[in-house]
């Protein structure tokens, strides 16, 4: 059951429930506005009673707050708050262009705006401390960023498959030169070349690269089936070209070691999305970190098989002081 929104927050869409993926009991729901007037849908759920802390999940692009329902119970069962957005342009938050199916962003710098606007919006006035971040994929990235930027809103962060490269030669120099000169000349709204329509996570489960779990899978795809509006389909050239620079960055030889909050990096070992590698190196000079490789494990570890999740949860409740079932 989502409860009132505050008179402050603007109503947002509905979390949306099936029956193969309820809405975790106790939730607040609504809509908050980041710094420059994009407005985001968020969901935070309470600590079970006597516990305190809370965990702000971060979502990978393409994905919405209903898919990480069961990484909520999770969380709670563990003794943590829960606050969760879905990023600008995806989910049940504003789009950026006319075309809602469309992944953009001007900047990716963007995206930081939607984490302090959850910060400060959400988590300081109604979660308990002390607060600690996950993110999967694109949402690492982003968290990496602002922890490299100094600010210190999270004590610890945990990142699931981060988007520090891409495989092979994906981000080299002339594609990136190639999506340079597309959004030179107008297409920044374009998708990226060989992109469609097709909503991500809805085409067939064999050979897909996300998870090895069909059941999983179904519940995912089943969301987007219920509400085709909180899907996303292939990256903008925009998008592309940014977040290309985005990962540039994370090649900067001093950039590991100028992050200062811990932060465990978890890689999966079958990953085709993301670079495993690239999070080996990077974790390698982080100056207070660890990081672990899941062999076998797909992309999305949260939505894998649970003897992929198993590892993961075991390495999250090593590293997040309080972690533990209750």
């Amino acid at each position: 059951m989502t409860l009132a929104a505050t008179p402050a927050m603007i109503p947002a869409m509905p979390l949306v429930s099936i029956p193969a993926n309820p809405v975790p009991e106790d939730v607040v729901s609504g809509t908050i506005t980041a710094s420059d007037g994009v407005s985001l849908r968020f969901a935070r759920w309470a600590p079970p009673p006597g516990r305190k802390g809370t965990v702000c999940v971060f979502t990978g692009r393409s994905e919405q707050i209903e898919k990480y329902f069961e990484t909520v119970r999770d969380l709670r069962d563990r003794g943590f708050a829960v606050a969760m957005i879905d990023w600008r342009g995806q989910g049940g938050s504003q789009r950026g262009l006319r075309d809602p199916r469309k992944g953009y962003v001007r900047r990716f710098s963007d995206f930081e705006r939607d984490v302090e606007a959850l910060y400060k919006e959400v988590v300081l006035p109604d979660c308990p401390p002390p607060y600690f971040a996950l993110a999967h994929s694109m949402g690492g990235a982003i968290l990496m960023r602002v922890a490299h930027s100094g600010k210190q809103w999270f004590e610890r962060i945990v990142l699931s498959a981060p988007m520090i490269d891409l495989p092979g030669r994906t981000t080299s120099w002339p594609v990136r030169a190639l999506l340079m000169a597309m959004r030179g000349v107008g297409l920044g709204g374009n998708y990226v070349p060989g992109g469609s329509d097709v909503l991500v996570g809805t085409e067939p489960f064999d050979g897909n690269p996300l998870t090895s779990d069909p059941v999983r899978y179904a519940r995912n795809a089943a969301i987007i089936d219920e509400a085709p509006e909180l899907g996303l389909a292939a990256p903008t050239v925009a998008w592309a070209d940014t977040a290309f620079r985005a990962m540039h960055g994370f090649r900067e030889i001093n950039y590991p070691a100028q992050v200062r909050v811990p932060v465990l990096m978890v890689a999966a070992g079958a990953d085709s999305i993301v670079s495993t590698p690239a999070i080996e190196e990077f974790a390698h000079h982080l100056r207070v970190g660890s990081h672990l490789v899941i062999p076998g494990a797909r992309h999305e570890i949260l939505q894998e098989q649970d003897r992929y999740r198993a590892q993961f949860w075991a390495a999250f409740d090593a590293f997040v002081p309080g972690s533990g079932a209750v």
